[in-house]
């Protein structure tokens, strides 16, 4: 049978006045998930490096990382499909957006004047040579 931890200390104590209420959420439900399983400040340890990983994308040791994914499991599931239907932030990395402004080429779907042709569909009228 595997040893057991007291289980009689507050898990509120350890919320931080910085930290965003979602991520408090997250760890405290990963302590919470684990309480007596671990000695308290090992646990604590665990749900910081949980939610390090999981909001910064912090990277550790791999034996870490794998122990943190098995106790993880369950508790981000649910934080995860929300995760999913959220909207995303893409980056664009320097030279991509440099040469995009150069070649003046661009997204049509955002365009909002649907009068004017996309960029793209002139230069295959024009050729390269600038002339639009």
């Amino acid at each position: 049978m595997a040893q057991r931890y007291p289980t009689n200390w507050d898990i509120e104590k350890y919320i931080d006045d910085t930290e965003p209420e979602h991520h408090w959420e997250l760890r405290k439900a990963f302590m919470n998930a684990h309480k007596g399983k671990f000695q308290e400040d090992y646990l604590v340890a665990l749900a910081k490096t949980f939610t390090n990983i999981e909001f910064l994308g912090c990277i550790y040791p791999e034996g870490l990382m794998v122990r943190i994914a098995e106790l993880s499991k369950d508790v981000a599931k649910e934080y995860r499909e929300i995760k999913k239907t959220k909207l995303q932030r893409t980056f664009v990395s320097g030279s991509n957006a440099a040469e995009n402004k150069i070649s003046k080429t661009y997204i049509p779907e955002y365009s909002t004047n649907l009068n004017k042709k996309p960029i793209y569909q002139l230069k295959r009228y024009f050729g390269e040579r600038g002339s639009y």
